[in-house]
C-alpha cells in the first residue's frame, strides 16, 4: 500500500510522517528527489536525494519517477526505485509529498494508494509555522502562501483529512488510519509496477 501524507507546506506533514514511522517501523519511507538547496539539518539520501536540475530532468525523460512536480523553480518527485524497494520487502510505503504529487500517485495507483490531507487550523497559524522554520526568504514564504488556496481546494480529492491543530492529536489520527493498512497488507505481494 502507498500511504501518502500531504498538505500545504508548514501544515506539519513531515512531523506527522516521522512520528508514524517511529510507531510503525515495518513501514518503508519514500525518500523524494529534489533540485532545491539542501537545508543545514538535512541529509542527502535520508531526507531527500538532492540532485541537479539536468539530472532530475533526465529522470523525467527516462520515466524513473512515480510522480513529479515543479514547484516554483525546483523539482520534487518520487523515484520508482523507492516503491520497488518497499514492494520487494513486502512492505507498505509512506510518502510525504506535495498535494499535486499525491493526486498523481492516486491516479497511477488507484487501488493501492490512500491519501491523507493534513489541514492547518488557519492561514495565520500556517504562516507563523513557516516563519518559525526560518528556512525561506520573505519572497519564498509569500510564494508558499500564494499556493495554499490551490492546495486547500484539492483536499476533497483525498481519502481522509486531518486537522493539525494539536500535533499529538493529528499524529494519533494518522496512526489509526495507518494501522489498518499495516496490519491488513502484511504478507501481500501484489504487483505495483
Amino acid at each position: 500500500m502507498l500511504i501518502v501524507i500531504s498538505g500545504p507546506s508548514g501544515c506539519g506533514k513531515t512531523s506527522i510522517a516521522h512520528a508514524v514511522l517511529q510507531r510503525y517501523p515495518e513501514l518503508s519511507f519514500s525518500v523524494s528527489a529534489t533540485t532545491r538547496q539542501r537545508r543545514a539539518n538535512e541529509i542527502d539520501g535520508k531526507d531527500y536525494y538532492f540532485v541537479s536540475k539536468p539530472a532530475f530532468e533526465e529522470k523525467i525523460r527516462r520515466g524513473e519517477l512515480a510522480e513529479w512536480e515543479q514547484i516554483y523553480d525546483d523539482y520534487y518527485g518520487t523515484p520508482n526505485e523507492e516503491i520497488r524497494k518497499a514492494h520487494a520487502m513486502g512492505r507498505s510505503i509512506l510518502l510525504d509529498i506535495d498535494v499535486k504529487g499525491a493526486l498523481s500517485v492516486k491516479k497511477k495507483y488507484p487501488d493501492r494508494s490512500f491519501l491523507i490531507f493534513v489541514k492547518p487550523p488557519s492561514l495565520e497559524v500556517l504562516k507563523a509555522r513557516l516563519m518559525k522554520r526560518k528556512t525561506e526568504s520573505t519572497e519564498a514564504l509569500q510564494k508558499r502562501m500564494d499556493r495554499v488556496a490551490m492546495e486547500m481546494g484539492l483536499a476533497d480529492q483525498f481519502h481522509a483529512t486531518i486537522l493539525n491543530d494539536r500535533l499529538e492529536v493529528a499524529i494519533g489520527e494518522v496512526e489509526r488510519i495507518v494501522a489498518r493498512f499495516v496490519h491488513s497488507t502484511a504478507g501481500q505481494n501484489q504487483n505495483l509496477l
